[in-house]
Parts: structure tokens; C-alpha cells; sequence
């Protein structure tokens, strides 16, 4: 599902113009972008934990060349944790 259908599937679940439903979807988006970006974690009770780890510098390797040894600065990872009730709603099948 891409962005557009998701659009849809909300302005069809919530009886809103397909407008409006991207809006609130953008609207979703920015704010949780926005609290990730300030260290935040965005918590949603059954469905899922949105929250940043912190990934340690390492090194890697050239596929191309495995002799060169390359080094990975450390960063922030976006990371999303699925809660109980979407694991269960997905194991369902």
C-alpha cells in the first residue's frame, strides 16, 4: 500500500474527502517526525511504539573491493516497535 491508497483507505473508513484525510495523515506524519527529531517517544497503546536508537560507529567493507575497511560514523535510527494488539491482528491469518 503506498501513500495515495492509504489516503483512500482512510477517507473511506472515516467518511472524510480523500482532502481532508491526507491532511490529517501529513498532520500524523509531522508530529511524529517532530517528536522523534527532539528525542521523543511517540507511544500509541495497541498499535506500536515509535522511538530513536542510537547506532554505534563500526566499520565495514567495500563489497567491491573486501580488502578496503570503510568507517561508519555513529547515528540515530528511527525505530518502530509493533504493539500486542497489531501482532496479534496480523498473526489473525
Amino acid at each position: 500500500m503506498n501513500k495515495s491508497e492509504l489516503v483512500a483507505s482512510i477517507a473511506e473508513k472515516s467518511e472524510l474527502s480523500k482532502k481532508d484525510a491526507e491532511k490529517a495523515l501529513n498532520g500524523f506524519l509531522d508530529s511524529v517526525q517532530e517528536a522523534l527529531a527532539s528525542g521523543e517517544k511517540v507511544q500509541l497503546v495497541g498499535f506500536g511504539t515509535f522511538e530513536v536508537r542510537e547506532r554505534k560507529a563500526r566499520e565495514g567493507r567495500n563489497p567491491r573491493n573486501p580488502e578496503e575497511v570503510i568507517k561508519i560514523p555513529a547515528s540515530l535510527a528511527p525505530v518502530f516497535r509493533s504493539g500486542k494488539a497489531l501482532k496479534e491482528a496480523v498473526n489473525k491469518k
